[in-house]
C-alpha cells in the first residue's frame, strides 16, 4: 500500500531532482481574483506568473495544492467525486515545454511509481478551427514507449484547458489513463471503457485567446500539470472506491460507529456516508483557512453552509443524532492533515465552534420546515414541486423526507416539477461557483496591477492615520473596477479618518515613485523590515515590493511600475466584514 505521504514525498523528490523548487499550498480563498469563490487547481494562484511575472523561486516549480470545487456538490456520493481534494502539480514558466514535460510524466509513472507501460493510455488534442491537431505530443509519447494504439485524439471539451476567464493563456492538454481492472488491458485504448481512469494531465499553454475569440501564439509558453492525490492513491492501491483509501477510511469508521450501520450494507447508506465524510472534510478545510470564512448566505459562506447542512441531513437519514459525531469527524480530519496544513491545528477551536453553531441553527430550521409542511398539507392533498423545493432549499428537507411525510399524511408530491426546480437550482449553483465575474485576472491585468499597488498604500495609510501598527491585511479581492480590502480593526472609521487615508494615498501617488521589486530569502526579507504575515504560504524565496520610504511588503504581485500610473484613489465604502475585521472598497479614477 502506498500512503498519501509517500506519494507526495516521491513526487517532490522526483521533481526536485529535475531542478524544480517546491512551493507551499496557497489559501483556499483566492486573493485578488474574483473569477471563482475557491482555489480550484494548482495553477490558480500562479496566474500572474503564467502571464509573465517573474516567480521568486524560478521557472521550474512543483507543489501540492488544496482545492475546493463546488460545481458538482450534488454529484458527491459516488466513488470518485469530492468537494475538497489535493492536487499535485509541476509547472514550467517559459522554460521546458512538451518534450520534457511528457518525458518527466512518463518517467515518474513508470520508474518511480512502477506502473507497467502496459497499463497506461494517452489522449491528445484532436485539433479544430482554432488550433491544429497536437501530433507533436503524440509523437513524443510514442518515442518514450507508448503504443500508437494506446493514443487517441479527442476534441476541445476533453483535451483543452482555459482560459481562466474570457481571455488569456490556454492550450491543448494530454491526459494519462491507468487500467484499474485486474484483467489484462486491451491492446487498443477506448476512452469510454470505465476501467481506464485518468490520473494525470499535462497542459501546454501555448496560445492566448483575445476578446474577439482569436487564438495567437504566446511568447512565454508554459506547462501546467495536475495529479489528484485521492484518485491516484485509489488506483495505485488497487481499490475501486476513493472512500476506501486512508484519507476517508477512519472518517467512515466514525460514521459507522455513530449510526450502527455498515458502509456497504446498501446503496443509500454508502452514498450517505460518502456525503457526510466528504462534506465535513471540505467544511473543516474552509473553516480552517486563515481567511476565517464562517457559514453565511453569500459567497464562500453560502457554500460552507450548504455543505454542513447537507452533511447534517444525511446524518439524520442514518439516524445519527449524536452532536459529537460531526466533531469527531472534524478532529480526525485535523489530525490527518495538520502536519502539512498547520492552520487546521491553529484554528481547531474556531472550526469546532462554527460546526456546532451551524448544527444548532439548522436543527431550528428543520422544526420550522415541519411547521410549514403541516400548514401546506392542512389545506390540500398535493404538494407542488415549488413547495417541495422550498422545503428542500430553505429548510433542508431532502425530497425523500418530504415524500415519506406526505405518505404518512396521505398527500401526493409532484416529483417531476421538483426535478425541474432542482435542475434550475443546480444550473444557478454551477454558474455561481464559477464566480461572479466572467473576466479574470488575465483579462484585466493592467487595471489589477494598479489596484493591487493601491492596496499596499492603503495599508500604510490605515496604520498611519489610525495610529495602529498592529493592523494586518485579512483579505483582498480585486476586479478591474475596484479593490476590496479587509483589515483587522475593532471599530467603524470616521469620515475624517477616511478623508485623511485618501489624502495620504493620493499624496504618495502624486510623488510618482518607482515601484521596486527584489527577490530574496524569507530570512533576508524579514531582516530588511519587509511587512507580511509570516506563515506557511511563503516559499524559501519571496518577492519584496518597495514604494520609496512608504511601503516594503512581501507580495506575489502583479504591481504597477510607478505610483504615478495609478490615478486618483477614492474610498467608496467602509463597513464591517466580520468580528474584529473592517472592509474598505475603493476605486482609482482617471
Amino acid at each position: 500500500m502506498i500512503t498519501r505521504k509517500e506519494l507526495i514525498d516521491k513526487y517532490f523528490k522526483f521533481f526536485e531532482s529535475k531542478k524544480h523548487k517546491i512551493i507551499p499550498s496557497a489559501s483556499l480563498v483566492p486573493e485578488n481574483d474574483p473569477t471563482v469563490l475557491f482555489t480550484t487547481a494548482g495553477m490558480h494562484p500562479l496566474i500572474p506568473f503564467l502571464l509573465g511575472l517573474k516567480h521568486p523561486e524560478g521557472k521550474r516549480l512543483c507543489g501540492v495544492q488544496k482545492c475546493i470545487r463546488t460545481q458538482d456538490i450534488e454529484e458527491v456520493g459516488d466513488e470518485v467525486h469530492h468537494t475538497f481534494f489535493e492536487m499535485l502539480g509541476n509547472w514550467s514558466l517559459g522554460n521546458y515545454f512538451k518534450k520534457q514535460a511528457i518525458e518527466f510524466s512518463f518517467e515518474f509513472l513508470t520508474k518511480v511509481l512502477k506502473i507497467p507501460v502496459q497499463k497506461l493510455a494517452i489522449s491528445c488534442f484532436k485539433g479544430d478551427k482554432d488550433s491544429p491537431k497536437d501530433s507533436e505530443a503524440a509523437e513524443i509519447w510514442k518515442s518514450v514507449g507508448i503504443s500508437e494504439k494506446r493514443i487517441v485524439f479527442l476534441p476541445k471539451k476533453d483535451n483543452w484547458w482555459g482560459p481562466a476567464g474570457e481571455t488569456g493563456p490556454c492550450g491543448p492538454d494530454t491526459e494519462m489513463f491507468y487500467w484499474k481492472s485486474k484483467s489484462k488491458p486491451p491492446e487498443k485504448f477506448e476512452p469510454k471503457n470505465k476501467n481506464w481512469v485518468e490520473i494525470w494531465n499535462d497542459v501546454f499553454m501555448q496560445y492566448n485567446k483575445n476578446e474577439k475569440g482569436k487564438y495567437t501564439e504566446l511568447k512565454q509558453k508554459n506547462v501546467d500539470t495536475g495529479m489528484g492525490v485521492e484518485r491516484t492513491l485509489t488506483v495505485l492501491n488497487d481499490l475501486d472506491d476513493n472512500y476506501k483509501t486512508e484519507l476517508f477510511f477512519l472518517l467512515i469508521k466514525i460514521i459507522e460507529n455513530s449510526s450502527g450501520k455498515k458502509y456497504e450494507q446498501d446503496k443509500e447508506t454508502t452514498k450517505a456516508m460518502r456525503i457526510i465524510a466528504d462534506h465535513i472534510k471540505a467544511s473543516v478545510f474552509i473553516l480552517g483557512d486563515n481567511k476565517k470564512i464562517s457559514p453565511s448566505n453569500i459567497g464562500q459562506g453560502y457554500v460552507l453552509r450548504r455543505l454542513i447542512r447537507r452533511a447534517i441531513r444525511h446524518s439524520k437519514n442514518l439516524s445519527i443524532n449524536d452532536a459529537e459525531s460531526m466533531t469527531k469527524i472534524a478532529k480526525e480530519v485535523i489530525k490527518t492533515y495538520s502536519s502539512d496544513y498547520k492552520e487546521l491545528k491553529n484554528n481547531q477551536n474556531f472550526i469546532i465552534d462554527e460546526l456546532k453553531k451551524e448544527r444548532e441553527k439548522f436543527n431550528k430550521t428543520l422544526d420550522n420546515g415541519l411547521r410549514l409542511f403541516k400548514k401546506i398539507t392542512e389545506k390540500k392533498k398535493k404538494i407542488s414541486g415549488k413547495e417541495s423545493f422550498l422545503l428542500y432549499q430553505s429548510y433542508g428537507f431532502p425530497l425523500e423526507m418530504t415524500i415519506e411525510l406526505a405518505k404518512e399524511n396521505n398527500v401526493r408530491v409532484d416529483e417531476k416539477e421538483f426535478a425541474k426546480e432542482l435542475e434550475k437550482h443546480q444550473e444557478l449553483s454551477r454558474t455561481a461557483s464559477k464566480g461572479k465575474f466572467k473576466a479574470g485576472l488575465s483579462d484585466n491585468i493592467e487595471e489589477t496591477k494598479k489596484l493591487h499597488t493601491a492596496t499596499h498604500l492603503l495599508l500604510v495609510g490605515l496604520k498611519k492615520v489610525l495610529n495602529d501598527k498592529t493592523i494586518e491585511q485579512r483579505g483582498s479581492n480585486i476586479t478591474s473596477e475596484r479593490l476590496r480590502f479587509d483589515f483587522s480593526f475593532e471599530r467603524k472609521l470616521t469620515e475624517e479618518e477616511i478623508k485623511k487615508i485618501e489624502d495620504f494615498v493620493n499624496s504618495v501617488i502624486d510623488k510618482k515613485i518607482h515601484v521596486v521589486c527584489e527577490y530574496m530569502s524569507l530570512k533576508k526579507a524579514k531582516e530588511s523590515g519587509a511587512q507580511g504575515i509570516f506563515d506557511s504560504k511563503y516559499g524559501e524565496k519571496v518577492s519584496v515590493y518597495t514604494i520609496g520610504d512608504f511601503s516594503k511588503e512581501i507580495c506575489s504581485g502583479p504591481h504597477a511600475e510607478n505610483t504615478g500610473d495609478l490615478g486618483k484613489f477614492k474610498i467608496i465604502k467602509e463597513e464591517s466584514s466580520s468580528l474584529g475585521v473592517r472592509r474598505i472598497k475603493a476605486v482609482l479614477e482617471g
